[in-house]
């Protein structure tokens, strides 16, 4: 059993800040020299992937919660529709 689900939004939100981390770290060391507006384009191209892939876990979790509710029966009624005629 996993002990927490997999978020893939997380994962790429995360990998950016370290790569932003990386930029602005290896400027103060003097390795290289990065402009103050060099974090926009970054982020930009990491938190836009990030939010793709969050809507896709989603997507996939929703999904497949879905399939194991309609697998199993017991919870939900036959019709779930609220046309049931009541005697």
């Amino acid at each position: 059993m996993l002990r927490h689900e997999f978020r893939p939004g997380r994962l790429v939100a995360g990998v950016t800040g370290l790569v932003v981390a990386t930029v602005y770290g290896g400027d103060a060391a003097g390795s290289w020299d990065v402009p103050w507006y060099a974090a926009i384009p970054i982020l930009f191209c990491g938190l836009v992937p990030a939010a793709v892939a969050a809507w896709a876990g989603y997507r996939v979790r929703r999904r497949r919660a879905a399939r194991a509710a309609s697998a199993d029966g017991a919870d939900a009624p036959a019709r779930t529709s609220g046309s049931h005629a009541i005697r």
